[in-house]
């Protein structure tokens, strides 16, 4: 017989709750120092060896008998293909999702602008896209179609010339959701490739791949790891912790919703996060009864049992201010602010990852086709940084075009600046522009 469910409750009254909620939260997701070498040392085979390096990791990694890097490309027709391989309830699904993830992103596209002053000079930015991005995508049976449309699509929005796509495919397995996503996102080139040896052959280029400007989207901790290190040399979206769900709710939702919600993100694996916030003791108890009832209906369920038990919480707190302080606190990845006037408290909100607003507003909306980006900032740093977005796919250049008299004007500040800072070929660079002043 399994045992009963044992998940932590906490109470925000307790003297002891911020050493308990820091112990919760805490996560180290730094790799073990024999990760990080054997990741260094793929990466050295593949800045050095190129694309037999790719080859010869595929071999022993994917058990893929590839000859030549040849073997491992998909051309644009075999992404194209897959959306015929798939079932038209799935093509419509994806298409649907891609177009509201499109439309969402179109917003965040950013101008340059420019602006005159009185004595002529021009003061502006430019906004560009970057040259080429990289999009790992985890292989095998695992099916993440929902990633590809999230990172590639704003890239795409954002105007990248090129989207590469690196996607395993161990024993020779191809997920045709995941190609046929890639189709409908305007991805460009994809290699059947995967693990650090992918992330190093995107960041530095081997005779096939070529070298991208910034790689996204998720992986394992060799992925993970690969990205850390070749940071630098190319951008990154971040390195992304497991994933997380707080709810606040004023006890008014049902319970079952509530624990479904719950299980939504424990299910991912062991380590995600999935924790309820309540000032209602009773309706704690009712999500608890809900959660020990539904579990066994999972097809995850030991995994959502490992993550509940490990690093769930169920949390009492004095009113609904105080779960908004405990939700700050905890800047989760998704926020589900299960209330009867959500609106009210948003503007309290200061650290989330995503917002979901209202009773009706599951979390699993927004994984796939609400339209906002699922892929967020984890592990408390929605306290420094933001969703993925068609902004990580643009860079902004300053522009500045002084007229003489404007020169002039800023030459006599900056000299006397850089003089103060003993700087004198800036000083006498800008002294140069110095008009004599009209009598």
């Amino acid at each position: 017989m399994t045992a009963p469910l044992a998940i932590r409750r906490l109470a925000a009254a307790a003297p002891d709750f911020a050493e308990h909620l820091d112990h919760l939260l805490s996560w180290e997701g730094v790799s073990d120092a024999d990760i990080n070498q054997r990741v260094l040392a793929i990466i050295a085979d593949v800045r050095h060896q190129g694309d037999a390096a790719l080859l010869e990791y595929t071999r022993r990694f994917d058990a893929v008998e590839a000859t030549a890097m040849s073997d491992l490309i998909l051309p644009r027709a075999r992404l194209e293909e897959a959306l015929t391989r798939i079932t038209p309830e799935q093509r419509t699904a994806l298409e649907a999702a891609a177009e509201r993830v499109r439309r969402y992103h179109e917003k965040q596209r950013q101008d340059s602008w420019q602006y005159q002053e009185a004595d002529g000079t021009v003061l502006g930015q430019q906004v560009t896209p970057l040259d080429r991005a990289g999009l790992y995508v985890p292989g095998g049976k695992a099916s993440y179609p929902s990633s590809v449309l999230m990172n590639a699509i704003p890239a795409k929005v954002a105007g990248v010339k090129e989207v590469v796509m690196v996607v395993p495919t161990p024993r020779g397995e191809v997920n045709e959701l995941v190609l046929a996503a890639a189709a409908l996102a305007g991805v460009d080139r994809v290699f059947t490739i995967g693990g650090a040896q992918a992330v190093a052959a995107l960041a530095y280029g081997t005779e096939s791949v070529p070298p991208v400007d910034k790689i996204v989207g998720p992986g394992n901790i060799y992925v993970a790891t690969a990205k850390r290190h070749v940071f630098g040399k190319v951008g990154i979206d971040m390195i992304a912790g497991p994933s997380e769900i707080l709810v606040v709710c004023d006890g008014q939702t049902d319970p079952d919703w509530i624990a479904m919600d719950l299980f939504s993100q424990a299910e991912h694996d062991e380590d995600a996060q999935a924790i309820l916030v309540s000032p209602d003791a009773a309706f704690l108890d009712a999500v608890a009864e809900s959660i020990a009832r539904l579990l066994p209906e999972m097809e995850r369920a030991e995994i959502i049992r490992a993550s509940l038990e490990g690093r769930g919480a169920l949390i009492q707190v004095a009113d609904m201010a105080q779960a908004i302080e405990v939700a700050n606190r905890i800047a989760p990845e998704h926020l589900e602010l299960s209330v009867a006037e959500p609106e009210q408290w948003l503007p309290s909100i200061r650290h989330a990852g995503a917002i979901f607003m209202g009773r009706y507003t599951a979390e699993a909306l927004g994984d796939y086709c609400a339209g906002p980006n699922h892929v967020l900032p984890t592990s408390g740093t929605a306290r420094f940084s933001s969703p993925l977005g068609v902004y990580d796919f643009q860079k902004r250049s300053s522009i500045i075009h002084c007229s003489a008299t404007g020169a002039s004007a800023l030459g006599r500040v900056a000299s006397v600046l850089a003089r103060g800072e003993s700087l004198t070929a800036h000083a006498r660079s800008a002294e140069y522009r110095i008009q004599e002043e009209q009598a």
